[in-house]
C-alpha cells in the first residue's frame, strides 16, 4: 500500500530549518523543507528507503527509514558542517547509494571540496585520488593514468562520464569542471557496468541538477600570467514541482607560460567559453525528464609548447623557439536527453546523447618544434573533416527503491555510432633534411575516414545472504565493429597531388566479456570489508596511414584486457568525524597495446606486444577533529612495469622487459588541511586558511625509461574570509614555481608542469 513520509528537520537544537533539501535515492522523488522544517514526499510503496538531507552549513545526512504505516514523525537533526563530515552519496554503480556502502575504491568530492581544491580541469585531480594522474601536452586532450593503467592513444584507457554521457574518446573530450554537483572516481577496471575504456577506472562527474530552490553562484578570479576567469550559474523554478531550468558560463583567457624566443612573443595564449544548459521536468510522481547541452569553445594560440630533450627544457624553462605558431580552434558540443521512471516493481532509465568536436589549425602548425623549416602540420580542410561525430543510446532497468528482496539487480543495453573523417598534411620545408627527408618543399596529405558501431549487454545483482553478508556478481558482452578508409597523397609545392596509397579499406570486429565478482561484509553503516574481482578491457582498432614503410596501414590490433583483484576496508568513526579507507590491489595486462609514435606526421601506432602487472596500495582519510578544523589525506602506491615486452626500432628488435609504466608515479600523496574561525561577533562570517602539500614519487615518459622525473613536492595555498552569501579568497598554485616533468613524448619532446601561479578569487551566491 502507498504511503506518504511527512517528517521534520531541525538543527542540533531542535530549531527548524528551512529550505533544505530532502530527497528518496533511486527516485525522483524530492523536495524542500518549509518555514518550520516541515516536508512531504511520496506516496511510496511500503518498503526500505534511503533518505539524504541537506542545507548550506550543514553536515550532509543519510539515512535508512522504513516506511510500513504513515510516517509524520520522522525528524532528522542536522549538525554544523564544522564539527561532523557530511555522509557523501555516489552513483557509481548506476544507482545511488552511501560511499561507505560500495565494495571498491572511490574517491568523491563535493562542490564545495572542488571548490577548495580550485579544480577547474580534470588534469587538477592528479594526487586528488590515490594512483591517478593526469596531465596535457598542451592542447588540452589529458592523459589520465589510474593505477598504472595508462591513456595512450585516442582510445582512453580511464573513461570520463559528464551526467552519465561517455566521452567518448579524446576528440570529444572537455576537460573542464563546470557547475558541477560532485566528482565520483572508480579506480580498477570497470568494464562490467561501464564496458569499452575504462581498464583504469572511471571519472564520473555529475553537474548540479535544478530543482524547486533557486540557487546561483557569480566569481571572479584575477590571477598572474593575465589569467581572468568569469563563471555565473543559475538554477532555478520555472513552475514549482514541474518545470526547472538551468544554466551556466565560464569564460576564462591567460597569457602563456612560454615564451617564443624565435620572435619573443607570448606562447600557448589561450583563451575560451563553456557553458551548460539544462531543463528539467517532472510530469508526474515518479517521472524525470532532463535535457542538457554543453559547449566548450576553445582558442590556443601555440597548440604544443614542447622543446626537445629533458635537459632544455629544464636547463631554460618556460623558453622554447618555434617559427610556425598556429591557433588551435576546438569546438565540443554534448546533448543530452535523460528519462527515468521509478515504479513498485522497476526503475527504468534512458539516455540518448550526441556529442561532436571540431578542431583545427588555423595555420600549419610547427612539428619539428624548432626554429628550423623542417616540419608543419596542416589540417583546415573545412567542416567535412577532422568534424568527429558520436551517437550513444542506453537503456537500464534497475530493482526498485524501497525494496525488501534480498536480491536486488541492475541491467542494461548500450549502443554507439561514431563518425570520424579527417584528413591531415605533412609539410617538408627548405630543411626538411634535419628530419632525414629525401626531398624539399613537399607535402604528404593523409585522408582516412573511420566508422566504428557496437552494442553491450550487461547486468549486475547483489544477493545479501545476511543483513551483513552480500555478494555481488555481474556479466557485460560488447560487440563492436570498425571501418576505416584511408588514401595517401605526394604533393610538390605548386603542384598538383599525386595519388603515393590509394584509397583503401579494412574492417575488424571483435567482443569482449567483463565479468566481475564481490564479496562484502557489513557492519552497520559505518563499517565495509570487501573484496573483488574485475576485468576490464580497452578496444582494438587498426593502424593509420603513415611515412614509414614498415609500418603498413590498417594493421589491425586486438583489444587489451585486465584482470583485477582488489581487497578493500572502510570505516567511519568518531561519530562521523573520521572517515578511513584502504585497499590494496593486482593487476595483471595481457595483450597490452603498445603505441610508437612515428614521426613527422604524429600518427601512432599501436601493436599487442607487451604483458603489464600492477600492484600497490591506497590510503584515503578525510577527519574534522575539532570545530572548525579539516584534515584530508590521499596516498597511493604503484609498481607497475612489463614482465614482457618487445619493441621494434629501424628495424631492430629492443627488448625492453622490466621498463616500468609511463605516466605512473610510483607514490601520489596530498595532504590538505583547513581551519576557519568566526570573526568576532559576526558568526556567519569566518576566516579560512588552507594549505595543500603535494607529492609525486619517480615517474617516466618513454618506455625505454630515459625520461625520468625525480620524486617532487608542490605547495598550493588558499587564505580569505566568507560568509554565507559573499567569499573572498587570496590563492597559489606551486607556490615553490618547482620546475618538473608534466608530459613527454617518446622521441623526447617535453612539456613542463605549470609554472607558480596565484591570484583572487571573489564569489557572490544566491
Amino acid at each position: 500500500m502507498a504511503q506518504v513520509i511527512n517528517g521534520k528537520v531541525t538543527d542540533a537544537l531542535s530549531k527548524p530549518l528551512a529550505g533544505a533539501v530532502v530527497h528518496i535515492l533511486n527516485t525522483p522523488l524530492q523536495t524542500v523543507t518549509g518555514q518550520l522544517g516541515e516536508f512531504s514526499l511520496g506516496p511510496v510503496p511500503a518498503g526500505k528507503y534511503q533518505i539524504t538531507i541537506s542545507a548550506p552549513g550543514y553536515a550532509t545526512v543519510n539515512q535508512a527509514i522504513s516506511v510500513t504505516s504513515p510516517a509524520t514523525n520522522i525528524v532528522f537533526r542536522l549538525k554544523d558542517v564544522s564539527i561532523q563530515l557530511s555522509a557523501v552519496v555516489v552513483s557509481a554503480e548506476k544507482k545511488e547509494e552511501a560511499l561507505l556502502q560500495v565494495p571498491a575504491g572511490i574517491t568523491a568530492i563535493s562542490a564545495p571540496q572542488a571548490e577548495d581544491l580550485r579544480l577547474w580541469d580534470t588534469k587538477d585531480l592528479t594526487a586528488v585520488a590515490p594512483n591517478l594522474y593526469a596531465a596535457n601536452p598542451g592542447d588540452d586532450r589529458n592523459v589520465t593514468s589510474i593505477r598504472g593503467i595508462v591513456t595512450t592513444s585516442y582510445d582512453p584507457a580511464v573513461a570520463t562520464y559528464i551526467d552519465g554521457v561517455n566521452q567518448f574518446s579524446l576528440d570529444t573530450y572537455m576537460g573542464g569542471l563546470d557547475d558541477i554537483e560532485r566528482i565520483e572516481i572508480l579506480r580498477g577496471p570497470q568494464g562490467t557496468l561501464y564496458g569499452r575504456n575504462a581498464m583504469g577506472g572511471v571519472i564520473n562527474i555529475i553537474s548540479k541538477a535544478p530543482a524547486d530552490v533557486t540557487s546561483g553562484t557569480v566569481s571572479l578570479s584575477e590571477g598572474n600570467f593575465g589569467e581572468q576567469r568569469y563563471a555565473a550559474e543559475m538554477r532555478l523554478p520555472v513552475i514549482r514541482h514541474l518545470l526547472y531550468f538551468g544554466i551556466s558560463g565560464i569564460y576564462n583567457t591567460r597569457d602563456g607560460y612560454y615564451t617564443n624566443l624565435f620572435d619573443n612573443s607570448s606562447f600557448d595564449r589561450q583563451h575560451g567559453f563553456s557553458g551548460n544548459y539544462s531543463l528539467r521536468c517532472l510530469p508526474g510522481k515518479h517521472w524525470d525528464l532532463q535535457f542538457n547541452v554543453k559547449q566548450q569553445d576553445n582558442v590556443n594560440y601555440g597548440t604544443f609548447p614542447l622543446v626537445n630533450g629533458d635537459s632544455e627544457a629544464l636547463g631554460q624553462p618556460f623558453k622554447l623557439s618555434q617559427n610556425a605558431v598556429a591557433a588551435m580552434f576546438d569546438h565540443t558540443l554534448n546533448a543530452s536527453l535523460s528519462v527515468t521512471k521509478s515504479g513498485a516493481r522497476i526503475h527504468f532509465a534512458s539516455q540518448t546523447a550526441w556529442q561532436q568536436n571540431y578542431r583545427y589549425y588555423n595555420a600549419p602548425l610547427d612539428g619539428d618544434f624548432s626554429p628550423a623549416d623542417a616540419v608543419t602540420i596542416i589540417n583546415n580542410y573545412g567542416k567535412k573533416w577532422n568534424n568527429v561525430k558520436v551517437f550513444t543510446q542506453e537503456f537500464r532497468a534497475t530493482s526498485p527503491a524501497g525494496t525488501t528482496s534480498p536480491f536486488k539487480w541492475t541491467a542494461g543495453t548500450y549502443f554507439f555510432y561514431q563518425d570520424n573523417p579527417s584528413k591531415q598534411a605533412t609539410h617538408f620545408g627548405k630543411d626538411a633534411a634535419l628530419v632525414g627527408a629525401p626531398d624539399t618543399d613537399f607535402s604528404t596529405i593523409t585522408t582516412a575516414t573511420g566508422r566504428n558501431e557496437g552494442i553491450a549487454l550487461y547486468g549486475q545483482a547483489t544477493y545479501a545472504f545476511t543483513e551483513n553478508l552480500s555478494v555481488v556478481a555481474g556479466l557485460r558482452l560488447d560487440y563492436e565493429n570498425k571501418r576505416l578508409d584511408v588514401e595517401g597523397q605526394y604533393q610538390k609545392d605548386g603542384a598538383a597531388a599525386l595519388i603515393s596509397q590509394a584509397d583503401t579499406a579494412a574492417t575488424l570486429h571483435f567482443s569482449a566479456l567483463s565479468p566481475k565478482l564481490a564479496l562484502q561484509y557489513l557492519v552497520g553503516t559505518g563499517n565495509n570489508l570487501y573484496i573483488s574481482y574485475t576485468r576490464g578491457y580497452r578496444t582494438g582498432g587498426l593502424t593509420q596511414l603513415s611515412s614509414d614503410p614498415s609500418q603498413p596501414p590498417l594493421y589491425p590490433y586486438q583489444p587489451e584486457f585486465s584482470n583485477n583483484f582488489e581487497a578493500g576496508y572502510k570505516r567511519r568513526l568518531l561519530q562521523d568525524r573520521l572517515n578511513i579507507s584502504f585497499a590494496a590491489f593486482f593487476t595483471g595486462v595481457d595483450n597490452a597495446q603498445v603505441p610508437t609514435l612515428v614521426l613527422p606526421q604524429a600518427i601512432t601506432v599501436t601493436k599487442n606486444t607487451g604483458k603489464l602487472t600492477s600492484k600497490g596500495a591506497e590510503v584515503e582519510v578525510s577527519s574534522t577533529p575539532f570545530r572548525g578544523f579539516d584534515a584530508d589525506y590521499s596516498f597511493g602506491y604503484t609498481d607497475a612495469k612489463y614482465t614482457s615486452l618487445q619493441l621494434a626500432e629501424n628495424g631492430v628488435s629492443i627488448d625492453l622487459k622490466g621498463s616500468r609504466q609511463i605516466f605512473t608515479p610510483r607514490e601520489t600523496s596530498l595532504l590538505a588541511a583547513e581551519y576557519s574561525h568566526p570573526i568576532g561577533a559576526f558568526k556567519k562570517l569566518k576566516v579560512i586558511g588552507r594549505v595543500e602539500w603535494q607529492y609525486l614519487g619517480t615517474e617516466y615518459f618513454d618506455l625505454a625509461n630515459t625520461i625520468r622525473q625525480s620524486p617532487y613536492s608542490l605547495w598550493n595555498l588558499r587564505f580569505g574570509i566568507a560568509s554565507r552569501h559573499l567569499s573572498l579568497f587570496l590563492w597559489s598554485r606551486n607556490t615553490g614555481d618547482k620546475k618538473y616533468i608534466s608530459y613527454a613524448y617518446d622521441f623526447g619532446a617535453v612539456h613542463l608542469g605549470d609554472p607558480a601561479t596565484f591570484g583572487t578569487t571573489i564569489s557572490l551566491r544566491l
